[in-house]
């Protein structure tokens, strides 16, 4: 059975843009906040907001290692769906 809404949630926080490209590049290298703002040149705060939707909405999980927070994407759909666009 398909679960609407959990799909529904996942395709909302991916829709955008910036956030899409995050989720990409976290597929392919997991990283920090401050590897996604040099990749993508948006200020930190703009990768941050985007990072907590995508986190909020079960795209990725965030990994604590010492000081740094790493980020990997989590969710099989999401994983799927990047292999089938590439």
């Amino acid at each position: 059975m398909i679960n609407y809404k959990k799909y529904s949630k996942i395709l909302k926080a991916i829709s955008h843009p910036h956030r899409f490209e995050i989720v990409v590049n976290l597929y392919h290298n997991k990283c920090s906040v401050t590897e996604c703002q040099r990749t993508m040149r948006l200020p930190q705060s703009t990768i941050s907001q985007h990072l907590r939707i995508l986190r909020d909405a079960g795209v990725i999980v965030d990994i604590r290692k010492g000081t740094t927070v790493c980020y990997e994407v989590i969710d099989t759909f999401v994983i799927e769906m990047i292999k089938f666009l590439e």
